[in-house]
């Protein structure tokens, strides 16, 4: 498996996690619980962001191109 592989899996795993914690820390009444849960949602956001940059650096990603703003106004009319 080359990196690029190994970084974009890495990258949809935590995407995972990060929605599963959110669940969790929304449904958890325990506070000392849900603070655990934060934090280790936290840590792995922040290292998600770091892999992605990298990723980004190593041309592993690309971003799509930005909005127009009359696509942004287009999104926020159907929004509203």
């Amino acid at each position: 498996m080359d990196e690029k592989t190994m970084v974009n899996d890495i990258l949809s795993g935590i995407k995972a996690s990060l929605g599963s914690y959110q669940t969790a820390i929304t449904e958890t009444e325990n506070m000392q619980l849900r603070q655990t849960f934060q934090q280790i949602r936290n840590s792995d956001e922040s290292f998600q962001y770091e892999l992605f940059k990298t990723a980004e650096a190593k041309g592993y990603y690309k971003s799509a191109a930005p909005a127009s703003v009359t696509e942004i106004q287009t999104v926020k009319t159907e929004l509203q």
